[in-house]
């Protein structure tokens, strides 16, 4: 097996994001040039279709902003708690999926490390950040099963 040089570990910032960027630190050589990223979805996105036209809300650029700032200090947070360096830290605004492929691509990653719940069911059928990941990459995927165990 090749040694991965590249990792990037795209975590969602709740408490099981440690266990993800525990088990990528295993995984990863000494050598390795470990990656820390966030993405978040644009509340427009988020709330396309609510409103036809305009913004969601007055004031939701403002709501947005502050909701960054405080994404980016507790990704922050992690990276300091897990020894990644701030420059190596990345916080991407967009679609989940297609930022991550996006960001591997661009930076010449070679395992991407990110949690999944596992889903079943009609969750299966409508797809997870982690099985788009899976689906759409060019390099190795880890995929973290997180939560509670049945």
């Amino acid at each position: 097996m090749s040694e991965y040089g590249k990792v990037l570990v795209a975590v969602d910032l709740s408490e099981e994001s440690g266990a993800i960027v525990n088990r990528a630190l295993k995984i990863a050589p000494d050598s390795a040039e470990v990656h820390l990223a966030f993405v978040q979805e644009p509340m427009e996105a988020v709330y396309m279709g609510v409103v036809p036209y305009g913004p969601v809300f007055v004031g939701m650029d403002q709501v947005e902003d502050r909701l960054q700032k405080e994404l980016k200090g507790k990704l922050e947070q992690w990276a300091d708690a897990h020894g990644i360096p701030h420059d190596r830290t990345h916080f991407l605004s967009g679609n989940p999926a297609r930022e991550i492929h996006r960001f591997a691509e661009e930076n010449d990653v070679d395992l991407i490390v990110i949690g999944t719940h596992g889903q079943k069911g009609v969750q299966l059928l409508l797809g997870s950040t982690a099985n788009s990941v899976l689906h759409g990459a060019s390099c190795d995927v880890l995929a973290v099963r997180v939560g509670k165990k049945d």
